[in-house]
């Protein structure tokens, strides 16, 4: 009888995360489509060129018209536009005149490669820091630290990726100023791995150093408040190693936050990310946002934050379920 109970509980809370989720789903393929068509200026205008629109014909200028469906009235679009989203259609780009799946295929690994890389790195030193920290609370070594990651997390990504920029590849001329590798560079296998590697070496770094300090400051805390728990008195006095206490012991129990945490940062390096790469003209999702909006490619802006926001809905949706099993107590809350 409690199994069933618990059952139903754990069944219910998870309609309720899939309820709320779809809710947010239909406000944001909303905000998607309204959005974009707030901007102001003329698509054909964006497109084509203030030079091409004076001498294009009326005739000409309404086939383009009809032809990305800047004709109809926005409820028609609206309904054309979750019509093709259901078939899997995210439609044709103005700019790039092919279908924006393939415009966003060709820069979303860029992406990926990016935004997996620096939660990897952020979440592995943040735990690292904030073991050994929160271990020497009120040593030098986490005064140092401390400072160190608070100042940090007042400096915006961008804002780090340009003074990045600014002293490694314009000062030292250490990495390269923009792209994801050397063009015909002609290269073997090996070779071209570290030549995207040394591209990605700033706009990554600028990333890491931005999303580093949240995680650290979580373990340090949640270490802290570890530390003086009872299990870890009886470690103390059964005659444990330092590093037995401080990893397996402590820092082991102090990890189920950071992994709510590192879910919830994958959300924030996504958006990071976007500006990241425009200062770096990193060829991701960032820098093809950036064009969307220069040219008023309407379709093109729907698919990106369509898929960007898909993706931190997703994210988070998977931390939930994921947190409710490491931890039974959330089915009992809910």
């Amino acid at each position: 009888m409690r199994r069933a109970l618990t059952f139903c509980g754990v069944l219910q809370m998870k309609k309720g995360f899939l309820f709320n989720y779809l809710i947010a789903l239909v406000i944001i393929l909303t905000l998607n489509f309204i959005l974009p068509r707030l901007m102001p200026g003329d698509p054909l205008q964006a497109i084509y060129g203030c030079e091409a629109m004076i001498v294009m014909t009326p005739e000409l200028k309404a086939e383009l018209t009809r032809r990305f469906s800047l004709d109809m009235s926005l409820d028609r679009q609206f309904q054309s536009y979750i019509a093709s989203l259901l078939r899997g259609d995210f439609g044709h780009s103005y700019f790039y005149n092919v279908p924006v799946s393939k415009v966003i295929l060709g820069c979303f690994p860029w992406t990926i490669l990016l935004v997996g890389l620096a939660l990897f790195i952020s979440t592995g030193l943040g735990v690292l820091a904030g073991v050994e920290s929160g271990y020497r609370r009120g040593l030098p070594p986490d005064r140092f630290l401390l400072g160190l990651f608070m100042g940090l997390s007042g400096l915006p990504d961008f804002f780090i990726g340009i003074l990045l920029l600014l002293v490694f590849g314009v000062s030292l001329g250490l990495v390269p100023l923009a792209g994801a590798v050397t063009p015909y560079s002609g290269q073997g296998t090996a070779a071209i791995v570290l030549d995207v590697l040394h591209h990605l070496a700033l706009p990554l770094a600028a990333l890491v150093l931005s999303r580093i300090t949240a995680i650290y400051l979580l373990t340090r805390n949640t270490m802290i408040t570890t530390l003086g728990e009872n299990f870890i008195i009886t470690a103390r006095a059964k005659g444990c190693a330092n590093h037995v206490i401080r990893y397996r012991h402590a820092g082991r129990n102090s990890l189920l936050p950071v992994v709510t945490a590192a879910g919830l940062q994958l959300s924030h390096l996504i958006t990071g990310a976007l500006f990241v790469e425009i200062v770096f003209s990193y060829p991701g999702l960032g820098t093809l946002l950036y064009n969307s909006l220069l040219t008023r490619d309407y379709p093109l802006l729907q698919g990106i934050l369509l898929l960007a926001t898909l993706t931190v809905l997703t994210v988070n949706f998977l931390v939930d379920i994921i947190y409710s099993k490491i931890d039974p107590r959330i089915c009992y809350a809910h």
